[in-house]
C-alpha cells in the first residue's frame, strides 16, 4: 500500500496552520488600544482642567475618535478570530491611522503648554 501524497500549501484544500500569529495579532490590538484609552484619558483630563467651551469640543473630537479606533479595533480583532483571518483592508488600515493621527494632533496643543 502507498501512503497518499501529503497535500501542498498552495492547495485550496490544505489546512493552514496559522501557529500562534493570530493570537499576536489580537494581543497587539488589545494593547494598542490600552494605549489609545490611556492617551484619551490623559487628554481628556487635561481638557476638564482648562475647561471652557473649546475644552468641551475638544473632549467631544477626544471621546469620537476614542470610540471610532474601538470599533475598528473591535471589528479587527474579531475577524482574527476565524480559521482563515483575511487581511486588513486599506481602508480599515487609513481609519485606523488617521484615528491615531488626529488623537496626536489634538494631544500636541496640550503637550505644548
Amino acid at each position: 500500500m502507498s501512503d497518499p501524497a501529503p497535500q501542498r500549501a498552495s492547495e485550496p484544500d490544505a489546512e493552514r496552520d496559522a501557529g500562534l500569529q493570530p493570537e499576536r495579532t489580537r494581543l497587539a490590538w488589545r494593547r494598542t488600544t490600552l494605549t489609545c484609552t490611556v492617551a484619551a484619558s490623559l487628554a481628556a483630563r487635561q481638557t476638564m482642567r482648562n475647561g471652557g467651551t473649546g475644552g468641551l469640543v475638544a473632549l467631544a473630537g477626544i471621546l469620537l475618535i476614542w470610540l471610532g479606533f474601538l470599533a475598528l479595533a473591535h471589528f479587527r480583532i474579531t475577524t482574527l478570530s476565524v480559521a482563515r483571518p483575511r487581511g486588513l483592508r486599506w481602508r480599515e488600515a487609513l481609519a485606523t491611522v488617521g484615528c491615531a493621527v488626529t488623537l496626536a494632533a489634538c494631544a500636541m496643543p496640550l503637550i505644548m503648554r
